[in-house]
């Protein structure tokens, strides 16, 4: 089994994600969604193309890949790249919308009144759908926020606020994010093989105006699944790990150009 942190990490930086078959070319499809309960069944594996570029970074479908940053928005920003390790390395949950971002797969597992979308990290996300249930006043802080579920026509629109505001990174390049984090995502799925997320991202602590993410993904094949992961055990990267993102491409995507193969693994003792 591969390390996940380092997997994690190489799937935004290299050709490792192929490798792994862990993203897949986009196609077309001409299959009904399934539906469920008269709504569209997001349940599947759910598999990155190869056409999302550059993956990880949040910045993605903004002119120039420029987030709109308020001055502590640039200041959080150079902290995290001079001071802070990516908390995922260290085992810590990367929350929404990082995980939107991500190139490993995930799986959503669709109930009447709930939703779990399932993660490579054995994290998860378990989401109430209910039109009438409302916002915490103050809710505890937590790396998903607190989220609310419901549906409009065949749309599902996820409602997340009271996010940790300490050891988070928004994407995969360290950019950040406050307390004041709102992030409502609308999730279709337009046909059988594919799902889509469009993703609102509010933060007027770190963000002087509201952006939106889209992504799409491909459904897996019918014996592909999400595995137990235990980023904590063996955790090798942990001390050798520096500050920030590392390398930024011209394409917005974290990683060296043409990079190294991996060496061999060492021989079991």
């Amino acid at each position: 089994m591969p390390n996940i942190t380092i997997l994690a990490i190489l799937c935004s930086i290299s050709s490792v994600c192929f490798a792994q078959g862990l993203t897949v070319p986009d196609f077309k499809s001409t299959k009904p969604a399934p539906r469920i309960n008269g709504r569209p069944d997001l349940s599947g594996y759910w598999k990155g193309t190869r056409e999302t570029k550059p993956v990880g970074n949040i910045a993605k479908d903004l002119p120039g890949l420029k987030l709109p940053f308020t001055p502590a928005g640039e200041a959080a920003w150079k902290h995290n790249v001079t001071a802070t390790i990516d908390p995922e390395s260290l085992c810590i949950l990367g929350g929404i919308p990082r995980h939107n971002a991500s190139g490993l797969p995930f799986e959503v597992l669709q109930g009447a009144n709930k939703i779990t979308f399932l993660y490579w990290y054995s994290y998860y996300r378990l989401i109430p759908i209910d039109a009438n249930r409302r916002h915490s006043e103050d809710p505890d802080p937590s790396f998903f926020g607190e989220e609310l579920g419901r549906w409009e026509g065949d749309t599902l629109v996820i409602d997340s606020i009271g996010f940790k505001d300490e050891r988070v990174w928004i994407d995969e390049n360290a950019n950040p994010h406050s307390d004041a984090l709102h992030v409502v995502e609308r999730w279709t799925r337009p046909d059988y093989d594919h799902i889509h997320v469009e993703t609102l991202i509010e933060d007027p602590k770190f963000y002087t105006r509201p952006f939106k993410y889209a992504r799409t993904w491909v459904l897996g094949k019918p014996d592909e699944e999400v595995h137990e992961y235990a980023c904590s055990e063996n955790n090798v990267d942990r001390d050798h790990l520096g500050f920030g993102p590392g390398f930024i491409k011209p394409d917005g995507s974290r990683g060296y150009e043409n990079p190294k193969p991996l060496p061999p693994p060492l021989p079991a003792k």
